[in-house]
C-alpha cells in the first residue's frame, strides 16, 4: 500500500477543558481521527489522504491547514454555500456523549459529483464507516458504493467501520440495511460489540464475526471494549485481550484510534494479532487524555 484514503466528516469539535465549564476548539470526527493516528503511525512512503467536502470560510481554511499540518494530504472538495458541522463533547466519569450540529454541513455533499476515488490504486487501502454512509443523501451514497466497487476492482481493499449511530439514520432498519451495504464492500470490518448485540441482535461476539464473515469480510476484528478483540481471518479465529488501562479520562475515538494502530500495523506486516495489540495500545494511551486527537 503507498496511500490509505480515509473519507468521511471532519467537523469542529468542543472538547472539555480542565477549567469547568470551558470547552477547546479542535477538529475531528470518526474517519479524520483514525487518518490522523494512522499518519504518526504509518511507516516512511505510505500516504494518508482524507477525502471530505467543506466551506471557502474561515474555518474549512483553517481546516485545511490543521490536515496539512498533520501530514495528512487533504482531498478536499469546496462547497462556497456551506461549511463544517460542529459537536460537543459532553463527560461523565470518562463515558461521553455528544450535541451535534451538522444539518447543513459540507461534508454531505462528499458524493454528490463523485465518480472515482481520488488518487488510489492496486494495493492500496479505502477507509470509511457507518457515519460516512449515513450523513450522505441516497444518491450520493449510491455514487460512493459504486465507486467503492470500481476501486475494488482495480485492487483497492477497503476497511470499514460500521460506527452504528442510529440517531443519524431515519429508521434502524435503514441503517441496518444500508451498513450491510458498506460491510459487502469490505475486505476488512471493524465493528463494536455493544452497538452491534444492540441494533442487529447479536447474540455474542462470534455471532458479529460471523455476519461480517458472511457479508464478504475476510478480516474481521470486533471490539468488545476493556475485554478481548476478537480477530477472524482466513486462517481461524484469535482472542486478543488488551493491557489494563489505569484511568479512563476520555474514551472519545478510541474505536477510531485501535483502526488506525490495527490497519497500519497490518501495513507494516505485524501479525494480524500483533496488529490487534498495537490497535489496544494505541486506544489505550487516547483514552488516558482529553478530546479525539490526543499525542500519542
Amino acid at each position: 500500500m503507498t496511500r490509505l484514503l480515509c473519507i468521511g466528516e471532519c467537523m469542529l469539535e468542543l472538547a472539555p477543558a480542565e477549567a469547568p465549564e470551558t470547552f477547546r476548539a479542535g477538529f475531528a470526527g470518526d474517519t479524520f481521527n483514525t487518518a490522523w493516528y494512522a499518519r504518526r503511525l504509518a511507516p516512511a512512503g505510505l500516504e494518508v489522504a482524507y477525502m471530505t467536502a467543506v466551506g471557502q470560510d474561515t474555518v474549512s481554511e483553517r481546516l485545511e491547514v490543521f490536515t496539512r499540518a498533520a501530514g495528512i494530504v487533504p482531498d478536499f472538495i469546496r462547497r462556497p454555500d456551506r461549511t463544517l458541522g460542529l459537536y460537543m463533547i459532553e463527560l461523565t466519569e470518562g463515558e461521553r456523549s455528544f450535541a451535534y450540529w451538522r444539518g447543513q454541513s459540507a461534508a454531505r455533499t462528499l458524493a454528490d459529483d463523485l465518480d472515482d476515488l481520488p488518487g488510489i490504486g492496486p494495493g492500496d487501502m479505502v477507509y470509511l464507516s457507518g457515519i460516512t454512509l449515513a450523513i450522505l443523501p441516497e444518491a450520493g451514497r449510491a455514487r460512493l458504493l459504486a465507486a467503492l466497487d470500481r476501486a475494488r476492482a482495480e485492487g483497492v481493499r477497503v476497511a470499514f467501520d460500521p460506527n452504528l449511530r442510529p440517531r443519524l439514520w431515519p429508521s434502524a432498519d435503514v441503517m441496518r440495511a444500508v451498513v450491510m451495504e458498506g460491510a459487502r464492500r469490505a475486505d476488512i470490518a471493524l465493528p463494536s460489540f455493544d452497538d452491534e448485540a444492540t441494533w442487529f441482535g447479536d447474540s455474542d461476539i462470534a455471532a458479529t464475526a460471523d455476519r461480517y464473515a458472511t457479508a464478504g469480510a475476510r478480516m474481521i476484528a470486533v471490539k468488545d471494549g476493556p475485554r478481548p478483540v476478537l480477530l477472524r481471518t482466513p486462517d481461524g479465529a484469535a482472542w486478543v485481550a488488551p493491557r489494563p488501562v489505569d484511568q479512563i479520562v476520555d474514551s472519545t475515538a478510541a474505536g477510531d484510534a485501535f483502526n488506525a494502530g490495527f490497519l497500519i500495523g497490518l501495513e507494516a506486516g505485524l501479525p494480524p494479532t500483533e496488529a490487534v495489540q498495537q490497535g489496544c495500545d494505541i486506544a489505550a494511551k487516547v483514552v488516558a487524555r482529553r478530546g479525539a486527537l490526543a499525542d500519542i
